[in-house]
């Protein structure tokens, strides 16, 4: 056989293992279930660190301010370190907007062995623990959600299966306005997936693992069992790391690719890079794929190609 011939039949190989041997990351019907509303809904307690996201908030914050919730439900804004104003724009917007109570605190300099952003997290929900919610909400500055997002959340994980589950997370729909977004995010994308493969995750007893950090729901219960944030404290890759440390401790797990909640954050040139590893101190809440939208059309409701929203200003 010529090596022409040879390197067809890998090139086939290749193919062949990429579509059927990795639990068919290509799919896009990892999607959270039509809503079956619960019988109480439960309390829920929205935990969102932040750092110098005075650009993010006036997009982000009045949306999870807006949450037509029909349980009990409130924010805790954990400001890390901001030199921008952060903290003071958040309570700006809520004495603006309305809506769900919100405290703003600081957590302080991260004690050793700890990253920055889950030093945050870990105040925020040390707070949120007060008030007793049966659901924490792990969500990034720079996320937006529809006003329905929290309620769709809460449904699915209590009413998704018949014994719920203890963390659902969806891959936040990208904002791809820029040229440089839309060569480099829909890699991005399509890469995560291939490493957590939706399906895979979503398997009863899969040994895949894996959430998207921008939007974690998250089982006060199954968080306590996990000790989390306590046993990821030094993990730089925060939200596969949190959803390993769920499914080890038996916890039931979800992750699929959302329609409610958006990513609004800019990335101008070689910064959509330096995004992804914003490092120790707040890593990013990505997911990722390799390859354009146009030829996995499926996809692009999970690379939102509108452009970010106008800030509302403060």
């Amino acid at each position: 056989m010529s090596a022409v011939a040879w390197i067809a039949v890998g090139s086939l190989v290749v193919w062949v293992w990429l579509l059927l041997g990795q639990g068919f990351f290509w799919r896009t019907d990892q999607r959270l279930p039509r809503r079956t509303d619960p019988a109480r809904w439960p309390s829920v307690a929205v935990v969102v660190p932040a750092r110098d996201e005075a650009g993010m908030l006036p997009v982000s914050l009045p949306s999870l301010l807006a949450q037509d919730y029909p349980g009990e439900a409130e924010i805790f804004l954990v400001d890390d370190g901001s030199t921008d104003g952060t903290g003071d724009l958040a309570r700006r917007l809520s004495v603006r907007y309305g809506g769900l109570p919100l405290t703003v605190s600081s957590p302080g300099e991260p004690a050793a062995g700890w990253t920055g952003k889950l030093w945050a997290v870990r105040h925020g929900i040390g707070l949120a623990r007060a008030g007793g919610p049966e659901f924490l909400l792990l969500t990034d500055a720079d996320i937006a959600h529809e006003p329905d997002s929290l309620r769709e959340l809460v449904a699915a994980a209590t009413t998704g299966t018949a014994d719920g589950f203890d963390l659902v997370s969806q891959m936040a729909r990208l904002r791809v306005a820029s040229g440089w977004e839309r060569l480099i995010v829909p890699a991005f994308v399509y890469f995560f997936g291939q490493l957590y493969p939706f399906r895979r995750v979503n398997r009863p007893g899969s040994g895949t693992a894996a959430a998207a950090g921008g939007c974690v729901l998250l089982r006060t219960e199954a968080a306590e069992r996990a000790r989390i944030p306590e046993s990821i404290r030094q993990a730089v890759i925060d939200d596969v790391s949190l959803a390993r440390a769920v499914r080890r401790s038996g916890g039931r797990i979800w992750l699929g690719l959302a329609e409610r909640v958006d990513s609004v954050r800019p990335y101008p040139g070689w910064e959509i890079c330096g995004g992804w590893c914003r490092g120790a101190r707040t890593p990013s809440c990505g997911t990722a794929r390799c390859c354009s939208p146009r030829r996995f059309p499926g996809w692009r409701s999970s690379i939102s190609a509108r452009p970010s929203r106008s800030s509302p200003g403060c």
